[in-house]
């Protein structure tokens, strides 16, 4: 049972919330190892109620998930785990998540309740309205890396938020294209929002959304108030975004964003080489 609760709550998505490191990662050189703690809790807050709001919309998809051929296997709809013990387990987990975020910050607080409003939002109502879907899902990457701001009191400008809520957009896009393509003529079945999309559309979006997280990257570097030489990280965003549309376009994958990250070595290795240079930038070349 308490496998079947921690499966429940997607631990593999988890990666989604590294994001809330954002704000630490380019403040490394002016922070303490408080601010890595603060941010490392907030991690583990945002993902335990993202954890809550899966609960919630596996069972509001319970059946959809079922007839979903990789779906089908999570707990809840495979029959493994009561739909009524997985939602008192969620709400408990979630009232305890959001006491210890109000504690830590209020500021924080706040913005994972918003967070939650927003996810539930989406599982009830936003998931079915094609393009505000993805874009509803790009919204709680932004809230994201706003809570890792707010955890450690420092602030983020807006062409990195702009291009941290466009690198989102291409995610959810290359998910959508995945479902598209693996359900065929009986996606409207699992999602009925998915017979509004066609994989010309979302290829369309996804070309848009790659030059526009380029250009507003490449902003950031130069107009964040930090070093300039941040903008020698471009090229490993501009080979990161590429080896995501090779995976989705050429390989077929996408459909489980978060599993690219840890299985594609190319894309793990420019997320880490990312990382470490920007560190390295920040401490010895301020």
């Amino acid at each position: 049972m308490v496998k079947l609760l921690f499966l429940q709550l997607r631990p593999k998505q988890w990666t989604k919330n590294l994001l809330v490191f954002a704000a630490y990662l380019f403040s490394v050189d002016r922070v303490g190892a408080d601010a890595f703690w603060r941010t490392a809790l907030a991690f583990l807050l945002f993902s335990l109620v993202s954890g809550c709001v899966y609960i919630l919309n596996d069972f509001v998809d319970l059946e959809a998930d079922r007839q979903h051929p990789e779906k089908r296997h999570r707990p809840m709809a495979s029959g493994r785990l009561s739909p009524t013990v997985a939602l008192a387990f969620g709400a408990v987990v979630l009232l305890v998540s959001l006491v210890a975020a109000f504690r830590l910050s209020p500021g924080f607080g706040w913005i994972l309740t918003g967070y939650l409003a927003l996810n539930l939002g989406y599982s009830f109502f936003l998931k079915h309205l094609v393009i505000l879907d993805i874009m509803a899902i790009a919204a709680g990457f932004v809230l994201r890396a706003l809570g890792g701001s707010a955890v450690i009191g420092v602030g983020i400008t807006p062409w990195f938020l702009l291009c941290v809520f466009l690198l989102s957009l291409l995610l959810a896009t290359g998910k959508r294209r995945h479902e598209v393509l693996l359900l065929k003529h009986q996606k409207g079945l699992h999602r009925r929002v998915l017979d509004q999309y066609s994989v010309e559309f979302l290829d369309q979006i996804s070309g848009i959304l790659t030059t526009g997280a380029i250009l507003t990257y490449s902003m950031f570097t130069f107009l964040s108030g930090r070093t300039p030489h941040l903008m020698w990280t471009i090229p490993l965003v501009i080979y990161g975004m590429f080896r995501y549309l090779y995976l989705v376009h050429v390989l077929g994958q996408g459909g489980k964003p978060e599993d690219l990250l840890l299985q594609d070595r190319g894309l793990l290795a420019a997320v880490l080489l990312y990382g470490a240079a920007v560190v390295a930038i920040l401490k010895w070349f301020p």
